[in-house]
């Protein structure tokens, strides 16, 4: 295995505008919410990724593994429904920044899981003070809320109760495809099954769900766009490049970042109010994230980088 380099210019650069990509998604989503719902936008994405993600697999000319995977597939698909249907639907009661913030909660699931079922992926205690903050920061964005209309609350309350459902969702996929055959198979092809399954399972729960009815407008069509084509193909593109250059564990850190864009981006653009107890708990959550994705290999690099 190449070795990888040391996170440079080129790097930071690039992940921070992946972050700014993936942290402007779920206000994509929602504003055009009125000309198509979060779900159906969500379908429409899914078959321009899996378009888009069949041709590259074709182009390079690799050898879909169906009869080794496709069990472990139909589950990682599955479990990526079940996330972006939580997700959807959070954006219907709840801002966009408040379900950026807990869609990104996902890390602490997935090292509370791998601690479980993994030896090699034992929680250190920092990574366990990191879990033990982003739970206080989650408790207090859900149990300290501010006065005002009540149904309002118990609305956004809800919402953020699904976005969390969604974070925990994504981290179900995380687990799955890190503990099965799907982590001996290019990353094009796992994606592959993602989105091809949950195509037809969300466009099946928009129907069912009755939120298939839409009008087309310009910011659709650039919503569609931005979320097929940039987010779900050319950024994927580009983290898997930057895997290939750079430690995993190091580019990992800026995961952090992308819940900062998500809420200035709703801010912003959708003119979200951001409630005290909610940016005291986000913080907290994002704290906890860093603690638990930094590794100790990469804490070891920044002390000694401190001390040059």
């Amino acid at each position: 295995m190449p070795e990888r380099r040391p996170i440079d210019s080129q790097a930071v650069t690039f992940m921070m505008l992946l972050s700014a990509f993936w942290g402007m998604q779920q206000v994509a989503l929602k504003i055009v919410s009125d000309d198509m719902a979060p779900l159906l936008q969500i379908v429409f994405r899914s078959a321009i990724a899996a378009v888009l993600v069949g041709a590259i697999i074709v182009a390079k000319k690799q050898k879909m593994q169906f009869s080794q995977t496709w069990k472990a597939g139909l589950l990682a698909g599955i479990f990526f429904s079940l996330e972006y249907s939580f997700v959807a639907e959070s954006l219907r009661y709840t801002s966009a920044s408040h379900v950026t913030v807990l869609l990104y909660s996902a890390p602490i699931f997935v090292a509370l899981a791998l601690h479980f079922f993994d030896p090699l992926e034992r929680l250190n205690p920092l990574q366990w003070l990191g879990i033990a903050l982003a739970f206080t920061g989650i408790a207090f964005a859900f149990l300290v809320r501010e006065q005002g209309a009540s149904a309002l609350n118990e609305q956004m309350l809800w919402g953020d109760f699904l976005a969390l459902l969604a974070g925990v969702s994504w981290a179900s996929v995380t687990v799955c495809v890190r503990s099965t055959k799907l982590a001996t198979i290019p990353a094009t092809q796992t994606l592959f099954y993602q989105v091809f399954i949950s195509g037809f399972i969300l466009a099946a729960v928009a129907m069912i769900t009755e939120q298939t009815e839409f009008t087309m407008s310009a910011k659709v069509w650039g919503s569609l766009f931005y979320q097929g084509v940039i987010v779900c193909c050319l950024s994927f593109i580009a983290w898997y490049w930057l895997l290939t250059q750079y430690p995993a564990s190091q580019l990992g850190v800026f995961s952090f970042v992308t819940p900062l864009f998500g809420i200035v981006f709703g801010v912003w653009i959708l003119n979200e109010r951001l409630e005290t107890s909610f940016i005291g708990g986000a913080g907290l959550v994002l704290l906890g994230v860093v603690l638990v994705t930094l590794r100790r290999e990469t804490l070891r690099k920044l002390r000694e980088k401190i001390k040059l």
